[in-house]
């Protein structure tokens, strides 16, 4: 295993699923790691048909609080975030998305640096294909008004962390939000 696939394998080992389909997740993530080294997209939008992505989701605990962007190429409201570039580590991934997508330096202490959360989805549109998602969280503050990169986004909007139903999604959202309320709960006890 190419160390680059290693450490990755390594972050996804260190997360404790939410449920079976994200135990299901990890284990179809950590075979896929261990068959080969070819995990970073290399030519847009599918080569490989698998790879990595980092999201970096901000979020205000304070305020129990996510900032989503309605993404122009998706169509869906979507966390920051995107493809891991060959040889990155995905923590420095999240880091770089959020600096060019949020213009903000990555704080990773509302619930530490490795991802909350991991998911394999298929991709919308033509061009479809799987990305392995790692959700990692930093820290945001709503009173601040954080503008997303208008090249990627159309709009942003603060979603409360509980109590809101959101059809045109990330289809793991809503689980990552049940993940990031627990979450949230036992760092404020």
């Amino acid at each position: 295993m190419h160390s680059a696939t290693a450490a990755v394998a390594d972050v996804v080992r260190r997360i404790t699923p939410l449920d079976e389909l994200e135990r299901q997740h990890v284990d179809t993530t950590l075979d896929w790691l261990a068959s080969t080294d070819d995990i970073f997209r290399r030519a847009k939008p599918a080569t490989p048909p698998r790879h990595l992505v980092a999201y970096a989701v901000l979020v205000d605990p304070a305020a129990r609080a996510v900032l989503l962007g309605r993404h122009r190429l998706a169509g869906l409201w979507l966390p920051t975030g995107g493809h891991v570039d060959p040889g990155e580590h995905p923590l420095d991934a999240a880091r770089r998305e959020a600096a060019e997508e949020i213009g903000v330096e990555a704080r990773f202490d509302v619930v530490g640096p490795d991802p909350l959360f991991l998911t394999v989805t298929t991709t919308v549109g033509s061009d479809a294909h799987e990305d392995v998602s790692l959700w990692y969280v930093i820290r945001g503050d709503r009173a601040r008004g954080h503008a997303l990169d208008p090249r990627e986004f159309d709009g942003e909007h603060w979603w409360d962390v509980a109590g809101f139903d959101l059809p045109d999604t990330d289809p793991h959202f809503a689980r990552f939000r049940a993940k990031l309320d627990t979450a949230l709960r036992a760092a404020a006890s």
